[in-house]
């Protein structure tokens, strides 16, 4: 057993013990349930395979790569696994809690059947007042899988050029051409499946003509034209894989003059105050209303015929937001599609008396849901409002931080991470589901917290306290619609590295298809001030029951390189 020593003064040193991790008493008794004079054979573990961890179609050539993987360590043996190498399988890579990363969603279906990973801002590099734009936000979105792109489009200084910006701010700005050359190197990393790029367009006509210049030049083949302005029906992902597809509103021509331009600030003003039921300062008003002043264009046949042809025909996903109250708005055309965008807030609002009537438009169209103004931190909200309501494009910002971005990130996890998740069939259905209904328990997740491992090896010594070893918990929990929602902790485990916990804990969930399970480790501070250990999220509907070893993430959500967990899933 070894030693770790921490500094208290000039002439006195705390000595810690540091033990090592034993298997924990569930996992022995399975090793002996599943091996023969203390070796667990081929046959042997793929028994545990199938009959323990569930996976019934796993064959000799999966047990035989799980033997591959443990002969490099010195307690690997040829006649078959000792507990200690079934020990470290079971804390290794080969058994994720979730199944091994490929697409298996049906990905024939309409666009609008699936939920998008979607950025919201996604050149900003930081807060949305004076963050400098850039391509590197785009590049690590689209590597992460995010599917779709936003791009504000303004004219420069000049006003003879194109510039990517968030107007009414002190943000940098980063030309655009720049972006369209990020987006084409990158789209297809992560996924093979369509990236969307929506444009909040602030352009007059002569510079929508050389965007439409450079979007053609920049894709070429890899942009996606339908051969009809107005779509009856969205295309599949399938169909239209390593394709570009562009959304926004229908040009038209732009106004010159200032009073024109002042009239229509202030009727959306007017529009967005008659909403909230508030009225907001100008400089708010500016920032808040950036998405509203876009989609609030009204979908007129004069507007129409008043664009830039070049322009128009490079839009595959018409935006707009008919004139009139929320029922205009969720108007449904069985001749055409088209995707409408609002706001966190105006959804919230609009879920309480027309939630069925929000469901049953983006059946077939497309809705954007994206942060309310007042965000200027970059921060998020809740996604489950727009993903039980059928909201395909629950907008981000992918720059931010916290648990509703972890969550985001937990959910498009799914279907191997290709950036699309096939809506659940009660979002589809004829008889459309009410959410604000409460359901039936539909399955109970059972959660054994057993142990963890690997921050001595990711962070130095004294990170999480001067004077000891750390005294790390686990919080537990389920994100999704408000009748699943719960969280739970475990007990502090004082100065210990390799903490065990063998805490259980039970969740009844009513919508287990848009659940997604969370946990976070915490070092335990008497001033309540935790300090951050780790984290992930995971959705409930790709979960692998049996005992799994679960990588924590930081905070940005990339993968630490050690530290995980051991946790056992029972799912009835």
């Amino acid at each position: 057993m070894s030693r770790q020593s921490f500094k208290v003064c000039f002439c006195f040193r705390r000595i810690f013990k540091l033990r090592v991790l034993e298997p924990p008493e569930e996992v022995k008794i399975l090793f002996d349930q599943y091996s023969q004079n203390g070796t667990m054979s081929l046959d042997n573990l793929r028994g545990f395979l199938v009959e323990f961890q569930g996976e019934y179609n796993a064959t000799r050539d999966d047990a035989q790569a799980i033997f591959n993987s443990l002969k490099h360590l010195n307690i690997f043996s040829r006649r078959g696994l000792h507990l200690e190498a079934f020990f470290r399988y079971l804390l290794g890579d080969l058994n994720g809690p979730l199944s091994p990363s490929r697409v298996h969603h049906d990905m024939t279906q309409p666009l609008a059947h699936y939920f998008l990973y979607t950025g919201h801002n996604s050149y900003l590099t930081g807060n949305q007042l004076s963050s400098d734009s850039s391509v590197e936000p785009i590049i690590k979105a689209l590597r992460r899988g995010v599917r779709v792109i936003e791009l504000d489009l303004w004219p420069g200084s000049k006003k003879d050029e194109v510039e990517v910006r968030h107007g009414g701010t002190l943000t940098n700005p980063v030309d655009l051409l720049k972006c369209l050359n990020a987006i084409k190197d990158n789209a297809f990393q992560a996924s093979e499946y369509p990236v969307v790029i929506t444009f909040e367009d602030h352009l007059p006509a002569n510079l929508q003509d050389q965007v439409a210049e450079m979007v053609t030049k920049t894709f070429g083949d890899m942009l996606y034209r339908p051969e009809t302005d107005q779509l009856r029906e969205f295309p599949s992902p399938e169909s239209l894989k390593k394709k570009v597809m562009i959304s926004t509103k229908p040009p038209k021509e732009y106004l010159e003059t200032p009073s024109s331009k002042s009239t229509k600030r202030s009727k959306i003003s007017s529009k967005k105050e008659q909403w909230n039921g508030e009225t907001a300062s100008k400089s708010d008003s500016e920032i808040c209303d950036k998405d509203d002043e876009d989609e609030g264009e009204s979908l007129q046949e004069e507007d129409e015929q008043m664009t830039v042809p070049e322009y128009r025909h490079l839009i595959s996903i018409n935006a707009g937001k008919p004139k009139g109250a929320l029922q205009n708005w969720l108007s449904i055309d069985e001749k055409k599609v088209r995707r409408l965008s609002l706001s966190e807030q105006e959804l919230e609002n609009a879920t309480r008396r027309h939630g069925v009537d929000i469901i049953r438009f983006t059946q077939r169209n497309l809705l954007r849901v994206y942060p309310k103004g007042t965000r200027i931190t970059s921060s998020n909200y809740n996604p489950f409002v727009g993903w039980a309501h059928g909201a395909q494009m629950v907008a981000f910002n992918m720059q931010g931080y916290g648990k509703h971005l972890w969550v985001m990130q937990g959910m498009f996890k799914a279907n191997g991470g290709c950036g699309y998740v096939k809506k659940p069939d009660f979002l589809l259905s004829n008889e459309v589901f009410d959410p604000s209904v409460r359901l039936p328990v539909k399955k109970i997740l059972k959660v054994t917290i057993y142990m963890g491992e690997g921050w001595d090896l990711d962070f130095r010594r004294t990170h999480f306290d001067m004077y000891s070893p750390p005294d790390f918990f686990v919080k537990v929990g389920i994100a999704g619609v408000p009748a699943d929602k719960a969280m739970y902790k475990t007990k502090a485990i004082e100065d210990d590295w390799q903490p065990v916990w063998n805490e259980k804990f039970e969740f009844k969930l009513t919508v287990p298809e848009l659940a997604v399970f969370r946990i976070t480790v915490l070092e335990y501070d008497t001033s309540g001030q935790h300090d951050f250990g780790g984290q992930t999220c995971l959705p409930i509907s790709e979960l692998r029951t049996g005992i799994r070893a679960i990588p924590l993430h930081d905070r940005k959500g990339d993968k630490y390189k050690n530290a995980k967990l051991l946790v056992q899933f029972e799912l009835n």
